[in-house]
């Protein structure tokens, strides 16, 4: 069982016309611009934004954090990357790593809105499944989203996850506590 670690040489992911690596001060400025492009489209489905969330100094502190969780094998950050031209188009990462029994982790992603529905962000939930479970070894992939997010629920379930519940008041979402559906996703289960 191989944990990735953004200095151990495996920097990057492929699979289905993207590509995913993990975030480097380089990108600052693509992610920022991204970010900002985008934020209307993001709000409704993410955290409060923190009033320096685009600045170079928050970026570099999420770099350090990244690092950190990788290194501990608690979580791993990527960057999604169009194949053909490799332009950032979003962001994923397999948080709450539980070894032990639980074998499993947590999926969440973010697409900019230029490239909202164009299949990038299903091709990364894909490939990060398979490398939750060949590379981490781990035996299950959840993921949640709120009922009223339509594209990501259908992401989801063409990717192969099954719907499993609603939990209440889940997660603090744009200031608000926000029921969520969960989904998961077992190793043997057809990635599709």
């Amino acid at each position: 069982m191989a944990l990735l670690k953004p200095d151990d040489g495996v920097r990057r992911l492929d699979g289905g016309g993207v590509y995913l690596r993990h975030p480097e001060a380089r990108d600052y400025q693509d992610w920022a611009d991204l970010r900002e492009e985008s934020r209307a489209f993001l709000m409704p489905w993410e955290p409060t934004w923190a009033d320096d969330e685009l600045s170079r100094n928050s970026f570099r502190y999420k770099l350090r954090r990244y690092t950190e969780d990788a290194r501990d094998g608690r979580a791993y950050a990527f960057f999604i990357f169009r194949l053909r031209d490799n332009v950032l188009v979003g962001g994923a990462t397999l948080s709450r790593v539980q070894r032990g029994v639980a074998m499993s982790c947590s999926l969440g992603y973010w697409v900019g809105a230029p490239h909202a529905r164009r299949g990038h962000t299903s091709a990364a939930a894909r490939r990060l499944a398979r490398f939750a479970f060949d590379d981490l070894g781990l035996h299950r992939v959840e993921a949640a989203c709120q009922p009223d997010n339509e594209p990501s629920k259908l992401l989801l379930q063409k990717v192969g996850f099954t719907p499993e519940g609603l939990a209440r008041s889940y997660l603090k979402i744009n200031g608000d506590w926000r029921d969520h559906l969960l989904f998961g996703l077992v190793a043997g289960d057809p990635i599709t």
